[in-house]
């Protein structure tokens, strides 16, 4: 299991209390072991797919006790224990924590709300005291509006109308790169009813291979034999590649299935749907925007 990075700040100042100078990533990597995080723990990433967990837990660790003044870095990429660390350790402490932490001047500036500041310091205590970095609390929380935003998309789309969705279909494999031109996608959806298919769209702009759709709203599981059908359909047109977007979810059975035909046979249930409309800008649009910004380490590389 990944410690959360207030756990981390003893074991880390344990590993630099000889005074040495530490790579930072040597001591990630040392202290990975010490947990006995597992392969696939130590590569979990954070929502962003940016960086992975624990080595973001490791840095707000550093970051929040250097703060504190117990840890320096004096080179980029290198990390040291200070005087004041060295006599903290020596006090033999349970733990240390954002808690422990407040006993130290320079933590409380780096806490402290300036006087033109917005934030509310019941807001940075709150902050201070949550288990999760700043980092991750910013990404779950987005996370959370993003699967909030993406059920209120597909209960929209169930309520439209089956022409609407059709367009909306075009407008999303529009805006993935996919139908060549707005004329020629607006052919693509709706036209063929051939045998299981809805339509079928340009791969690219050139048109170097077509793909088959079948876009059908379901308020309900997606039965397999649908989709068996639209796979039938697509070996009978010697079809390389075929997309099957529902408003529903598929069974284990359908994913299962289409695993195992040669056909490429791509299923998009409601909730990939709505992930995709968000992330391609469909039906959605931006309300506000955040930029996290960290220090340019090399800017200040001499």
């Amino acid at each position: 299991m990944i410690p959360d990075y207030q756990s981390i700040m003893l074991p880390l100042l344990k590993k630099i209390s000889d005074g040495k100078v530490f790579k930072y990533r040597e001591l990630i990597e040392v202290l990975s072991k010490d947990y006995n995080l597992t392969e696939q723990e130590q590569k979990e990433l954070l929502p962003s797919g940016q960086q992975p967990i624990f080595d973001n837990r490791v840095g707000w660790a550093n970051t929040y006790m250097k703060k504190a003044g117990l840890i320096k870095s004096e080179k980029r990429g290198h990390l040291q224990i200070t005087d004041l660390g060295k006599k903290v350790l020596s006090d033999n402490p349970k733990e240390i924590n954002n808690q422990f932490l407040k006993q130290f001047a320079t933590f409380n500036d780096f806490t402290k709300v300036k006087k033109n500041g917005t934030t509310k310091s019941k807001e940075i205590k709150e902050i201070i005291e949550e288990e999760q970095t700043p980092e991750e609390m910013i990404e779950y929380a987005n996370q959370k509006l993003t699967n909030d935003l993406s059920q209120e998309l597909i209960e929209t789309i169930k309520i439209c109308s089956p022409r609407f969705f059709e367009n909306l279909v075009i407008d999303l494999l529009l805006a993935m790169g996919y139908g060549g031109s707005r004329a020629d996608a607006g052919k693509a959806i709706g036209k063929s009813n051939d045998g299981g298919i809805d339509g079928i769209i340009k791969e690219d702009k050139l048109g170097l291979d077509i793909i088959y759709v079948q876009a059908k709203r379901w308020d309900r599981t997606v039965p397999t034999r649908e989709i068996r059908d639209f796979a039938g359909a697509l070996l009978a047109k010697k079809a390389k590649k075929g997309i099957f977007i529902s408003t529903s979810d598929f069974p284990k059975s359908a994913i299962e299935f289409v695993s195992q035909i040669e056909p490429k046979l791509i299923l998009i249930d409601g909730h990939r749907l709505g992930q995709l409309m968000i992330e391609f800008n469909v039906g959605v649009s931006t309300q506000r925007t955040y930029s996290v910004k960290r220090i340019d380490s090399d800017y200040f590389e001499e």
